[in-house]
């Protein structure tokens, strides 16, 4: 299941020791609605956020942009016809951040293609590595995973689908297979080195 695999991420993740002192996450509320630019090694893509979707995952999201966070990220899994999904493999990021919960929310916007989603654990997990839909996945909004139901999408791509569809996808799943390299970037690149990269995020415009 998609969903599974989307977890089995997160725990990995999740599961590397770091010091987190020198990172420091913040809870500023987010504009009804904002756009966001994504450099990437691949070229550019921008996003519309609007809190009428998920207000907590955009307040989330814009923090997270804000901190540089998805700055030198990797799109660490892209499976054709499905996901691209990217954030920090150093848990440094993550530890510091999950100490600010993300509660769930309904699905208000379809996971269709084109639209942002935040993975997750289970209860209260959202608020880290995102995945871009690369076809409507509309069964996301109602699967029922770890006590949860549904990925609510909060934000589209409004300008370089074509970008994402560039992203190297050719290990596929692959690249989950081994733990230890999620502490390192330089070793996930080492170990696969067509990963594309988000080189830097940054807020455009507010309303």
């Amino acid at each position: 299941m998609q969903a599974a695999k989307i977890y089995i991420i997160l725990v990995i993740l999740s599961l590397v020791g770091c010091n987190e002192s020198a990172v420091q996450a913040t809870n500023e509320k987010a504009p009804q609605q904002f756009t966001a630019r994504f450099e990437t090694t691949k070229g550019e893509f921008d996003i519309k956020v609007s809190k009428q979707w998920s207000p907590k995952a955009a307040d989330r999201l814009y923090n997270l942009i804000k901190s540089g966070y998805y700055n030198n990220t990797t799109f660490y899994r892209v499976v054709p016809n499905f996901v691209a999904q990217f954030g920090p493999v150093d848990t440094i990021y993550t530890n510091a951040w999950k100490k600010i919960k993300v509660p769930d929310e309904k699905v208000l916007l379809s996971n269709k293609k084109g639209t942002i989603t935040f993975a997750r654990l289970g209860k209260e997990s959202r608020g880290f590595d995102l995945f871009i839909n690369l076809r409507d996945n509309t069964y996301l909004d109602t699967i029922n995973f770890e006590g949860v139901k549904g990925y609510p999408a909060f934000g589209t791509v409004t300008n370089g689908m074509d970008v994402v569809g560039k992203l190297y996808s050719g290990y596929g799943e692959t690249t989950l297979q081994y733990e230890k390299l999620y502490t390192n970037q330089k070793r996930l690149l080492k170990a696969y080195p067509k990963l594309d990269i988000v080189t830097e995020a940054y807020i455009t415009s507010e309303k």
